[in-house]
């Protein structure tokens, strides 16, 4: 069974450089958004889901199997998948392992408790240049390794 490459594409910034590295290996990308995201590509297969906080990360937990492709910004739900053997990597290029996602959970709780604390950190940098060709060097190397290359 062929893989499928699931993007959480509700804030995606790079949903066509996607698209294009799966169509070069010729695996099936789709991408999941809330009604409220709707995008009218005619060239991308789209799934629309309820609008509900978690209605996108469900879609992707029920379906994504071993071998398949997350992108995802979404941490809860990278270490909900890689434990399956899913490959999950986030827009910015971070690749989630299995062995790492203990520590990656406990810093997100860590930082949720100091906002409850009222400790603001600054919010995430813009997504930059170095982003983009990070994603693109790590997601080409999880798709070749796939193909066999």
């Amino acid at each position: 069974m062929r893989p499928i490459v699931f993007v959480d594409a509700d804030a995606c910034p790079i949903k066509d450089e996607i698209f294009l590295l799966a169509c070069k290996y010729n695996i099936q990308s789709v991408f999941i958004s809330s009604y409220n995201h709707f995008s009218p590509s005619q060239k991308m297969e789209w799934i629309y889901v309820d609008t509900e906080k978690e209605a996108v990360d469900l879609y992707i937990l029920n379906r994504a199997v071993k071998g398949d492709v997350v992108v995802t910004q979404d941490i809860g739900l990278a270490s909900m998948l890689v434990c399956r053997g899913v490959h999950v990597i986030s827009p910015r290029g971070k690749v989630y392992e299995d062995g790492e996602m203990d520590g990656v959970l406990h810093f997100r709780y860590l930082q949720a408790k100091q906002r409850r604390q009222g400790v603001y950190r600054k919010g995430m940098k813009r997504f930059s240049d170095q982003d983009r060709r990070a994603f693109l060097q790590n997601f080409e190397k999880i798709l070749s390794k796939l193909e066999g290359k």
